[in-house]
């Protein structure tokens, strides 16, 4: 009996393109130290003494992550990976743009987190084969996500800066539990939801054209609510507050296909945020609230009066200075912006890359995030595909909250711009989310084994015409 040729299934042959994932990360490469030549030739007139070794640090780390790819998720997507070496290697430039306005040395350890980071991008495709096996801890994923939330809460662990009390410090180390919670969230979600769909998804009444859900069948949504509040009470952290509860949302409406449910869980959040916003108008608690959304509406008055106006505005007039296509890299003032390695770096790219480099980084997000709805669309199982699509929101909705932000769309928040700021725990944190969308891209794309059972089939299957995938 003849074999089926490998690699052909139904007809269609499964391109691995790892050739083609070397070649863009080359283009990556290209574009995160030429921009580390760029700053030290446009802040110092010379091409940084230290390119050499910078630049073979940072494309062994990348071509090493290649290499691993190819051996343990020969058939991922061959575009993340790329997208991602050229963002780090982008904001490793900005970082060591503001070092030189500053005085700082952030470019290094930043490299030391990426080098981490990368570390367990590998270490996580490597141990994890199949993630599927990730359903075995649904619940205690959940239950970890909720410790680590609470962490900052604990006497003299927890750390409050600029206002937000979402870091703990141990020693001269600081950790931002909520960029590891993420990740947690989205496994424990996909598992529940995979679990629970069915009785979420059952029709309750029809409200407007809307199949609001059954009351009975609130109690996720209720849990996660509350949930959110008490992050934004408790922690004073709009941004997160707005991206688990954002998460959560997103993935049931997935699983669901009910529509109903975002218009439950956004009128219970804004509803909820709004109620928070007045309580603490007439009583006067929760200040931090009333500062971010009055610096939203005119922060001007504000300026080096309340702790985030001085960077919005610094980042709006930089970002103005800049127009279309920037000042160049060492034209600009970036370093006026106060946190602008971290909160604001996309601030310092507007005035420095321009409009032009601000859309050049939104695009490789939402490259990034269609690659990883992509890979959740031809999963093969429902918890592939909730997972990556929940993986998918994360980076989605952080994006938005945080341009949204620093362009004044949304009142400030305290997360980072993926990839780009700086900070350990959130580039260590992503590194492992692209980890966790490229095995469920390997798997949805490998051709699983279809064994003829008779002759006939066998010689069908050898004269199948074959068609390349994308």
């Amino acid at each position: 009996m003849a074999a089926v040729q490998p690699g052909v299934l139904m007809g269609f042959v499964h391109r691995r393109r790892r050739g083609a994932e070397l070649f863009l990360l080359v283009l990556a490469l290209a574009v995160g130290v030429g921009a580390y030549a760029a700053v030290g030739i446009g802040v110092e007139g010379e091409v940084p003494v230290d390119l050499l070794g910078y630049g073979g640090w940072l494309a062994g780390l990348v071509v090493a992550a290649h290499v691993v790819i190819r051996f343990v998720a020969p058939y991922a997507d061959p575009v993340l990976l790329p997208l991602v070496a050229a963002l780090n290697g982008l904001g490793l430039a900005v970082i060591h743009r503001l070092d030189l306005a500053d005085g700082t040395s952030l470019a290094r350890q930043q490299l030391t987190w990426m080098t981490l980071g990368v570390l367990l991008f590998v270490g996580t495709l490597i141990v994890l084969r199949d993630h599927r096996m990730l359903t075995r801890f649904t619940y205690t994923s959940g239950l970890g996500a909720i410790l680590l939330l609470l962490l900052p809460m604990v006497p003299g662990l927890g750390k409050e800066v600029n206002g937000a009390r979402i870091w703990i410090g141990v020693g001269p180390f600081s950790f931002q539990p909520g960029e590891v919670a993420k990740v947690l969230l989205v496994v424990a979600f996909a598992g529940y939801l995979v679990l629970h769909r069915d009785a979420l998804a059952l029709a309750g009444r029809r409200v407007l054209f809307v199949d609001l859900p059954r009351g009975r069948d609130l109690g996720p949504i209720l849990a996660m609510w509350a949930v959110s509040l008490a992050i934004l009470v408790l922690q004073r952290d709009l941004g997160s507050s707005l991206l688990f509860f954002g998460l959560f949302l997103v993935m049931l409406y997935v699983a669901t296909e009910r529509p109903g449910w975002l218009v439950v869980g956004g009128a219970m959040f804004f509803g909820g945020a709004g109620l928070l916003y007045y309580v603490s108008l007439a009583t006067g608690r929760l200040s931090h609230i009333q500062n971010r959304v009055a610096i939203w509406l005119d922060p001007m008055p504000y300026y080096d009066q309340t702790p985030g106006s001085g960077q919005l505005v610094e980042s709006l007039f930089g970002m103005a200075w800049g127009g279309l296509i920037g000042r160049g890299f060492g034209e600009g003032s970036p370093g006026r912006i106060p946190y602008a390695e971290s909160d604001f770096i996309i601030g310092a790219i507007g005035e420095e890359l321009g409009l032009t480099g601000v859309m050049a980084v939104l695009v490789m997000y939402g490259l990034i995030v269609e690659r990883a709805l992509r890979a959740a669309l031809i999963s093969r199982d429902a918890f592939g595909k909730l997972m990556a699509t929940g993986l998918a929101s994360v980076f989605a909705l952080q994006v938005f909250v945080v341009v949204g932000g620093v362009t004044r769309l949304i009142p400030l928040t305290g997360l980072t711009t993926p990839f780009l700021s700086y900070g350990g725990s959130s580039l260590v944190a992503n590194w492992v989310i692209i980890a966790l969308v490229l095995r469920v891209s390997d798997l949805a794309r490998r051709p699983a084994p279809v064994l003829p059972t008779t002759d006939d089939e066998a010689a069908d299957a050898e004269t199948t015409q074959v068609v390349r995938l994308p």
